[in-house]
This record gives C-alpha cells, structure tokens and sequence, in this order.
C-alpha cells in the first residue's frame, strides 16, 4: 500500500512530466524527474522518512533488508552524488535529493490550482510542490522504496538547471545599446 505525501517548496531538475520517455532499465514508457529538498526543510524530510518507514514495514514487518535501497539522497555525500556532479556543486550541496516517476502523466497544476499544460511553464529548475506515493519494491534482488509520481504544482521559476540560461538574462546588458542598430552584423 502506498503512503501518500506532499512535500514542501522542493526544485524539478530533469523535468519530463508532460510527454512519457522510455525507461531503458524497465522498458516502460515513463514521466519522471528529480526533485531536490532544501536539508532546511525538515518537515518535508520527516513527512519523507516516515513515508519510506511505513513502506518498509508493510512489505517486510521489522526485517527490513540489510541492502535495501533508501531513495533519499544526501548531496553533501560523494557516494551518493551523480557520476557528473561534484561535492558542492550545485544543485545538489545542501540539498537531499531522489528520482520519482511514475508510468500515468501527473496532474499538473499552478499556484491557484489551474492546468499547466505547457512545458515552457515547468522545466528543470523550477520551484514546485509535488504530491508522491511510497512503496517498497523485492525485485530480481533489488530491494528498497521508491516514490511515484502523483502530482505537481508549479510555485515558480528558477534558474534554469543543465547549463542553460534565459534568454532575458543573457541579453540584459545590451538593453537600448542596439537603438541605431542597422541590421547588419
């Protein structure tokens, strides 16, 4: 049985909630992102653990596996970092961490609860507030908890995450430079 939780202020970074990718380790078509939880928020990491906790105990009692697989991850923890992610780099410093997918498209909605429907309005780097299910998986040795995807609401705009910068960032130092500008470059 899943634990439903909705966390807190939390960032997307490698958003892909309004068109399914392939998942080439399930072979499922899939809606996924990251969701990174400021270590500051601890009522979201409570609300968290307590849902991992439940889910362990309802598949596995009080014999939990030794090797099963927790899907929070530290990003002040080297060994829990990406292969391409740094200790203190951002996004990750001060932050925890965890993938969350799901295989039916979440609800996506804005502050005031109205349909975001379109995928400039929610990309990697954006702030939002996200509703998850806990459960915990025994499969082909594979042992832990996860969390699917329920729903997002979109709370506001941040700095764009994969080196990518806004178009009205990087052109703030040439507003009226360009006033005699002929059109030859």
């Amino acid at each position: 049985m899943s634990k439903k939780v909705v966390t807190g202020k939390v960032r997307g970074s490698y958003v892909n909630v309004f068109q399914p990718k392939m998942n080439d380790l399930s072979g499922n078509e899939e809606y996924s992102m990251m969701i990174l939880i400021p270590k500051e928020d601890k009522e979201t990491l409570t609300r968290l653990s307590t849902a991992i906790k439940k889910a362990q105990s309802d598949k596995w009692g009080n014999k939990v596996p030794t090797n099963a697989r927790n899907p929070l991850k530290n990003g002040n923890n080297e060994d829990d970092l990406p292969e391409s992610a740094r200790l203190g780099d951002e996004p990750y410093a001060d932050h925890y961490f965890m993938n969350v997918k799901s295989k039916q498209k979440p609800g996506i909605v804005d502050k005031t609860r109205q349909a975001v429907l379109d995928p400039e309005d929610f990309m990697s780097g954006d702030y939002c507030r996200v509703a998850l299910g806990a459960y915990a998986y025994d499969q082909k040795g594979n042992r832990g908890v996860s969390f699917g995807l329920q729903n997002i609401q979109v709370l506001g705009k941040g700095e764009p995450l994969g080196g990518r910068t806004r178009a009205e960032n990087d052109f703030d130092d040439f507003i009226d430079k360009d006033s005699d500008d002929d059109g030859i470059f």
